[in-house]
């Protein structure tokens, strides 16, 4: 690409718009001016998280395999250059900055009142420029195994990576995004190299920025900090995994007040294409079935078996779905069985089409609500990029679900059979 072109997306039901700029570096800007609001929010993202760990590019002849955390080692290292520290940069402009590794995707990203350009300029240039050395990573290692020590003594994280692991035998979304003591120790400045130039290509990242901004300042300023570089077409390998759960009960004994657990009923996963309207759907389907004013919550609370509310989750990516519900209770199996018999009746008779249609309404008005935050819409607009769609997608496809759709997903996502519950004691 050798210029920069504009398209504004607009929601046809409420009139809000943001830019889409493709620009000649082939990143993607997505820009939000909120001319009524004090804050500007950015989140600078590849399309590259924990479960991405054989690839190739159009100059590997073969697949490489790298070492289960790798992501999440090269986002910390990131923040750290030859000559200075990025946190010491944006205290100098009053920027909050962080980072986060997800399954599909790492997001660098900052909030702040004033000088939001001497911050972004911050922001593209620490992410462009990678400086790993022996001594470094080296270095690093040490801090990083602290950290995975420290989250093995988080019982609500125990209880839900012990429930992917009981669901899924080979898919790497098993693994915990920070990999293990062992896994980091084969971590090399090379490999670091390696993944970096692979995934931090900007054809494979996003810049998302709203709040209080100026469309014509943000691209003059990529005009000159972005490193044009070459398409890598990197292409990824899953394992094939089986749709079955591998085990049906796991149970760890932890020191916590209360015994806690995750209820999974894996799923066959989808394509990009249609995951938001599965999401959805799903999505949807669960508020339903055990949403706060739903006959299951209300029984779980008459008969005190659920401490707080039973939550939900719709829990998909590359190559997974699956649905989760988790709280904590002294009988979790007891819980377990009044879910699996709220399903078996929901198969049976449906939901309410009145429930079902203020249901919609209600999300819809959510959806509104999340518009009136920089930091929401910034998210938004960058995770609903990273599956093909834009920002107001969701609506549209809220607004096509119906009744049937939602009886159906119940009947066919909510297989008892398929089913895992993981206990911490």
């Amino acid at each position: 690409m050798n210029k920069t072109t504009i398209e504004t997306i607009t929601d046809e039901r409420t009139g809000n718009s943001y830019k889409l700029v493709h620009h000649k570096s082939g990143l993607d800007l997505l820009l939000a001016p909120m001319d009524d609001y004090v804050t500007t929010a950015a989140m600078f993202g590849t399309n590259y998280g924990s479960i991405i760990n054989c690839f190739k590019t159009a100059d590997d002849e073969d697949f490489v395999t790298v070492p289960d955390g790798i992501a999440h080692y090269l986002e910390h290292k990131l923040f750290e250059n030859e000559d200075t520290d990025v946190f010491e940069l944006y205290a100098e402009t009053g920027a909050d900055g962080n980072a986060m590794t997800g399954f599909e995707n790492t997001i660098y990203l900052f909030s702040c009142t004033d000088n939001y350009l001497p911050s972004l300029k911050i922001l593209l240039d620490f992410v462009q420029k990678p400086y790993f050395t022996q001594e470094n990573v080296d270095k690093e290692q040490g801090i990083i195994a602290q950290e995975i020590r420290m989250t093995l003594d988080m019982p609500k994280r125990r209880c839900f990576y012990n429930l992917l692991n009981a669901m899924y035998k080979v898919h790497p979304v098993r693994v915990d995004i920070a990999g293990s003591e062992e896994s980091i120790r084969e971590i090399t400045p090379e490999l670091l190299y390696k993944c970096y130039y692979a995934f931090y290509d900007l054809h494979n990242m996003v810049l998302s920025i709203a709040g209080r901004l100026d469309v014509d300042e943000v691209i003059a300023l990529c005009d000159e900090c972005l490193i044009t570089g070459e398409d890598k077409q990197v292409e990824v390998k899953m394992p094939d995994e089986p749709l079955e759960v591998t085990e049906k009960f796991v149970e760890e004994s932890f020191g916590v007040g209360l015994p806690i657990f995750n209820i999974g009923f894996k799923c066959a996963p989808c394509e990009t294409k249609d995951m938001l309207v599965r999401e959805t759907t799903a999505s949807l389907m669960l508020t339903l079935l055990a949403g706060k004013m739903s006959d299951l919550q209300k029984r779980l609370r008459d008969e005190k078996l659920v401490m707080g509310q039973l939550g939900t989750e719709v829990f998909d990516g590359r190559g997974f779905f699956s649905l989760i519900f988790s709280g904590e209770s002294e009988q979790p199996q007891k819980v377990c069985d009044i879910i699996c018999e709220e399903i078996e009746r929901v198969k049976r008779e449906g939901f309410s089409a009145e429930d079902h249609a203020l249901l919609k309404k209600a999300e819809f008005g959510g959806e509104v609500r999340d518009r009136n935050n920089p930091e929401s819409v910034a998210e938004n607009m960058l995770a609903y990029y990273f599956i093909g769609e834009n920002a107001f997608a969701q609506e549209k496809v809220l607004s096509s679900i119906t009744l049937e759709d939602v009886n159906k997903a119940a009947r066919e996502l909510l297989d008892t059979d398929n089913m895992t519950l993981s206990v911490i004691k």
